[in-house]
């Protein structure tokens, strides 16, 4: 059985902390004022997906670059509405982010840090890929010591990695953490009609995503695309029918995948997650206990969290032991 062989939980740390940022009141404070409305939200998801999922191993990954010059080469319009300075395009500038966030996030990495709570990010890379890589790490395991993996975000984006196989799935946080929704391949099929989360990123890159700034392919929507993908198994296989003048496709549609070849060259590249980043070694093991108990307390005290800090250590007490 699978879950003999444990569970692991990712969590894309950004989706969620601005998850909570927005579901928490700002008028959730500190002692001496300072909103921590994301953290206590954070630290609250956390435990809740501990006590509900009860994974053997957690990692909190980390965007170390939001905005990968690797993908802004290949698209130079990736992310770049979400710029703090519109000139800013070269790949290196600032994310904006509201200003009562910016000071919550030091307190998660040292909340985090204190509780013993694996935090990985990769120099160049974004969480996805630190999330992909970690899949693959553990698809590539022999079958009977695979752990279930199960990946914690609010961006569709990371629906590629969903794999019965292993099994990967996604717990998508569109309704909210008390009631995700479980993406795997049959929920691929139902909602987006692909056959797999590779399927879906083939799908994905002919549709395009305005919130990644992401063109598509002008005239392709979602339905269509899928359909594509259905009829020639990938993306390849779509380029491929164009360039041969396939009858499946109709003639608007060729001349769509053409006008648009040069975005299809390259946005593989962009939409897919890295399956090699090198993320770099780490205890991932779900604590039983605080890493750094005095330094735990002294946070809680510090920012008014005592009751989020002690639902985490309860959560990762009662599944650490089992």
């Amino acid at each position: 059985m699978t879950d003999d062989r444990g569970r692991l939980l990712l969590l894309d740390s950004a989706s969620l902390y601005f998850r909570a940022f927005y579901g928490v009141p700002d008028s959730v404070r500190s002692p001496d004022g300072v909103p921590v409305n994301a953290v206590r939200g954070f630290l609250d998801i956390v435990a809740r997906l501990v006590l509900d999922r009860r994974p053997t191993r957690l990692v909190a990954a980390w965007d170390d670059d939001w905005r990968p010059a690797f993908r802004v080469r290949a698209i130079p319009s990736y992310k770049a509405h979400r710029l703090a300075d519109p000139a800013a395009a070269a790949g290196d500038g600032a994310e904006e982010v509201p200003d009562g966030l910016t000071p919550q996030v030091p307190v998660i990495v040292e909340a985090l840090e204190a509780l013993g709570i694996a935090r990985v990010g990769v120099p160049g890379y974004e969480a996805d890929d630190v999330i992909g890589t970690l899949v693959a790490r553990e698809s590539a395991r022999p079958a009977g010591a695979r752990a279930a993996v199960d990946v914690v975000t609010g961006d569709r984006d990371l629906f590629q990695l969903v794999d019965d196989e292993v099994p990967v799935r996604v717990l998508y946080t569109n309704r909210g953490i008390k009631d995700l929704e479980v993406v795997d391949v049959a929920r691929l099929a139902e909602r987006y009609a692909v056959a797999s989360g590779q399927a879906y990123a083939d799908m994905a890159a002919l549709r395009g995503d305005p919130s990644d700034g992401l063109p598509g392919v002008p005239g392709i929507g979602e339905k269509t695309a899928a359909a594509l993908v259905r009829r020639y198994g990938t993306l390849a296989g779509v380029l491929a029918a164009r360039d041969a003048g396939d009858p499946g496709l109709t003639a608007t549609q060729r001349r769509r995948l053409q006008d648009a070849a040069d975005y299809l060259d390259v946005a593989p590249t962009v939409v897919q997650v890295a399956r090699d980043a090198a993320v770099p070694e780490h205890d991932d093991r779900l604590p039983a206990t605080p890493a750094d108990p005095e330094r735990l307390v002294a946070l809680a005290e510090r920012w008014g969290l005592s009751s989020s800090v002690r639902r985490v250590v309860e959560a990762l007490t009662e599944v650490g032991r089992g």
